[in-house]
């Protein structure tokens, strides 16, 4: 069953660390199977919603996305991106 990363970008505190994350990040991603859906800035907020810059990412599976997160390559891009930022990241099913 699908899987969705979503991750938010909740502060930037360095933006040359997110830069070096997002320059390894999305390879690492795509390698894992990850898909990119969406990223930016939201177009609207509604309610108690947050312009925060989000990112939508689609895997085959929870395991596929989970594998991800816990791969080397992808452990290089936060160890570059260290405390440059501070992100909201969860993975949630499709129905």
């Amino acid at each position: 069953m699908t899987a969705y990363w979503i991750n938010t970008f909740r502060s930037v505190r360095d933006p040359e660390r997110l830069a070096a994350y997002i320059e390894l990040a999305g390879p690492a991603i795509r390698a894992a199977g990850g898909r990119f859906l969406a990223r930016g800035e939201p177009a609207r907020v509604f309610e108690s919603g947050v312009p925060e810059r989000t990112v939508l990412i689609a895997f085959d599976s929870v395991e596929r996305a989970v594998a991800a997160y816990e791969s080397r390559e992808y452990g290089a891009a936060l160890a570059a991106l260290g405390d440059g930022a501070d992100r909201d990241l969860r993975i949630i099913e499709s129905l």
